[in-house]
């Protein structure tokens, strides 16, 4: 005779009967799997285009700038050239001294890469880690200095190149830019370095070290790959920069790239194979540079998301 306790029930009631049929499962939502499989393949086909369109001026840079003159009039610009014709890119190389203007865009990115990521990783750490009074509003300013247009800034620094000497030199565009550009660095820096460990620097200080040594030995080891996004893209948007060098760099002895691109269109003349020949000759340097950095500036975004 089983005993049952009150408020309790027996243990048999509590096992499943002995019946020896399979045990139901729950079953699969197959509506909300296709809907994601839809919207996959909706986002897929759409990102897709998104880089055929973006692909396309490029695609008509590479096939105009090998095409014939006589070939592009009678079969326009999308047509396949039938015949290689290196005239056109030849004729813009030695025009506009393409090996000096090449020079000229390699040393003022570099440099403007290079200090600019200096400047931002140096600010930072002053207003990340050192927590300076004001921080906030002091990246408010620096969110604020890169939103600013450079038509609102070119006669105050027309001015002062000029007073300063710096004039038509590239020391004066370089220390320009690597300012301007250093503000979206600092503000990018500084929200990283806002949430770095503070374990780590009181550590660092209890063993004796200096501000000089956290920064170069902890911060900027930590902060590597984000200084190669910051890198990759100051020198990509200093290369691609046409406005202030062509205002303060008016000798064609120091002119960049897209200056002397931009001196090929006028209002009477045209000639589309030598556009298109100028055109891949000033994206290749700034595409090959990309491809080379392509991995560090991935493991640099990938590595900033999982912070």
């Amino acid at each position: 005779m089983t005993v049952i306790k009150p408020g309790r029930a027996p243990e048999s009631a509590l096992l499943p009967p002995a019946t020896g049929a399979p045990v139901p499962r729950p079953k699969k939502r197959r509506g909300s799997r296709s809907r994601r499989g839809v919207s996959g393949w909706v986002v897929l086909v759409v990102m897709a285009v998104c880089a055929l369109l973006m692909l396309f001026p490029f695609w008509l840079a590479l096939i105009n700038a090998f095409k014939p003159a006589e070939e592009y009039l009678q079969t326009g610009p999308t047509s396949l050239p039938t015949t290689l014709d290196f005239s056109a890119l030849v004729a813009f190389w030695q025009s506009v001294d393409f090996n000096q203007k090449l020079v000229n865009s390699v040393v003022i990115s570099g440099s403007v890469a290079l200090i600019a990521a200096a400047i931002s990783l140096v600010s930072a750490f002053a207003i990340g880690i050192g927590r300076v009074k004001g921080r906030v509003w002091i990246l408010a300013i620096f969110m604020l200095a890169f939103t600013i247009p450079q038509e609102a800034l070119v006669y105050p620094l027309f001015i002062l190149t000029r007073e300063l000497g710096l004039y038509d030199t590239q020391l004066g565009v370089i220390i320009i830019l690597s300012v301007l550009q250093s503000a979206f660095g600092t503000y990018m820096l500084a929200s990283i370095l806002g949430a770095f460990p503070p374990e780590v620097l009181e550590a660092a200080r209890i063993d004796g070290a200096s501000r000089f040594q956290i920064l170069t030995r902890i911060v900027f080891p930590l902060t590597r790959p984000t200084l190669a996004v910051l890198i990759t893209f100051f020198f990509i948007w200093t290369w691609n920069d046409f406005f202030l060098p062509l205002v303060l760099l008016p000798s064609a002895d120091n002119q960049t790239v897209s200056v002397a691109l931009g001196a090929l269109s006028g209002q009477y003349t045209s000639d589309p194979t030598s556009l298109a020949a100028a055109s891949l000759a000033g994206i290749l340097p700034a595409l090959i540079f990309f491809l080379l950095f392509q991995r560090t500036l991935m493991r640099g975004v990938n590595l900033g998301a999982v912070k």
